[in-house]
């Protein structure tokens, strides 16, 4: 029966196969050489490749598919995201907040919410406003807020 085939409609057909393990089965990687195989068998019905020049085609198709799939669906680091899900503090980073005693290398308070935190950094004067950029212990380290003179 397969004999009778076009080389083509085989590897469209095991692609199709592949997709359909996929579904089956995820594990997202049949996915990629199920699209490999069915853009082979399309390029070989197109212009009637040889067996040799079909799986060569086949395997340039399955590397790019897998480097387009990985750059594609590649998971952002989240070791950071994990740290600060853990530790409220680290959350704070980036927050802008604003300080109640005047803040520099020594330390100084300033404004979370509707609690107060010791801080260190600066200079920043009473009622400016802060960046906090890292957390050590029970401490944010602020810098001011830099913008750009009115004009």
């Amino acid at each position: 029966m397969f004999d009778q085939l076009e080389p083509g409609w085989i590897w469209a057909m095991a692609g199709v196969l592949m997709l359909i393990a996929e579904i089956i089965a995820p594990g997202f990687f049949l996915f990629f050489v199920g699209v490999a195989a069915i853009a082979t068998g399309a390029f070989t019905l197109l212009f009637g490749l040889g067996m040799s020049a079909q799986l060569v085609l086949f395997a340039i198709y399955t590397a790019l598919a897998v480097m387009i799939g990985k750059r594609w669906y590649a998971q952002p680091d989240t070791a950071d995201q994990n740290i600060r899900l853990n530790d409220p503090a680290k959350r704070l980073v980036g927050k802008t907040v604003v300080v109640v005693d005047p803040v520099d290398e020594h330390g100084g308070r300033v404004r979370v919410g509707d609690g107060e935190w010791s801080a260190r950094g600066g200079p920043a004067a009473a009622g400016d406003r802060v960046m906090v950029t890292g957390v050590e212990g029970n401490c944010l380290s602020v810098e001011p807020i830099r913008t750009l003179p009115p004009a």
